[in-house]
């Protein structure tokens, strides 16, 4: 915790905690990952897809690739549909529009 390891809505909920001490906690999409955004889904060609690989890959449904943004950062989508000549991309976050519950046990702090 504190290392960016866990997503700051969880890091929230143990914030405090004593070992031993046992945390759940039921987040809503607004206070997680954010809510499903539609237009994160988006159209990618088949040369910008090539570009952002080191080989020609075959790419599945379901596949998370990275991609180089022009600014050096990476994002990652997953692959929804695919033809020759390109890719629909869900770029939300893949726990983004859901509910979470986790549960937590505090074993030891360093």
């Amino acid at each position: 915790m504190g290392s960016g390891q866990f997503a700051p809505c969880f890091e929230k909920v143990l914030l405090g905690a004593k070992v031993g001490e046992k945390r759940s906690a039921v987040l809503s999409p607004k206070d997680a990952f954010g809510e499903h955004k539609p237009e994160l889904i988006q159209w990618v060609g088949m040369d910008v897809l090539l570009t952002n690989t080191d080989e020609v890959p075959e790419f599945a449904p379901g596949d998370m690739i990275e991609f180089n943004a022009p600014s050096g950062a990476q994002y990652a989508g997953v692959l929804q549909s695919i033809n020759e000549e390109g890719a629909w991309f869900d770029f939300n976050h893949p726990l983004a529009g859901k509910q979470l519950s986790f549960e937590a046990e505090i074993i030891a702090i360093l």
